[in-house]
Formats: C-alpha cells, structure tokens, sequence
C-alpha cells in the first residue's frame, strides 16, 4: 500500500479511531485492574483457614499482585499512546521514523514500534549496542 509509505503520520480522523479504541481497552484494563486488587483484600478473618488453604490463599493473592502490576503497565502504555495520539506522534514507529500498519496497531494499541523496527532492535541488543 503506497498511501501508507507516503505518509507521514495518522489523520486526525485516523487518530480519533486509534483513541476510541484505546480509552476501550483503558477502560477494560482498569475493570481488570479492579477485580485484581479486589481478590487481594479477600476477608481471612475466618479463623478455620487451614494449612493448605492458607497456602492456597497466599498464592492467589501472589498471582492477583502479578496480575495487578501487568495490568497497571498496561495501563501505562495505553496512556502513553494517548500522549502521543494529542501530540500527532502516535503510530510512527520509534526506531525507522515509518507509519506503523493499522493492523498492527489495532492488535497492539500501544506499540511504539514497527515489526521491521522490532527486528532492528533485536539486532542491535545481539550485537550488544
């Protein structure tokens, strides 16, 4: 598609699209986010926990914490793109200064980079740069 080599970042109508769908998965993320830490504060004061259900308890909670961090990440991220949507950045890959594919945005909402920019990266960590 020769439009998007041509072009230099994302119409306003384009990034309006971008947006919606991101504050969606924002929106998403934080319904996440919530549910997480509400299995955190799980109420223990029932005193017939057992051994094995105190075990079992705490490594729910652990993977509700990891859980929780990803999705605050996440959110991060997608708070990030929205910058860069109200600065007219979003969508230019960080690495080669090209538009990165709608697809592939669509998929990852918050990426900053191209597939060929990815590669470029991955080369430049194996040389050690």
């Amino acid at each position: 598609m020769s439009e998007t080599t041509e072009k230099t970042r994302y119409s306003d109508e384009e990034l309006q699209e971008f947006k919606e769908l991101i504050q969606a998965k924002l929106q998403q993320a934080q319904e996440n986010y919530d549910r997480f830490k509400a299995n955190l504060q799980v109420d223990e004061s029932n005193p017939t926990f057992k051994m094995m259900e105190e075990g079992a308890s705490t490594l729910q909670k652990e993977m509700a914490s990891q859980q929780a961090e990803r999705q605050l990440d996440f959110m991060r991220k997608l708070q990030a793109a929205l910058v860069r949507i109200e600065n007219k950045t979003y969508g230019v890959c960080r690495i080669t200064g090209k538009l990165i594919p709608k697809e592939r945005l669509r998929a990852v909402p918050h990426a900053t980079t191209s597939i060929e920019g990815k590669e470029i990266e991955a080369q430049r960590k194996r040389r050690g740069r």
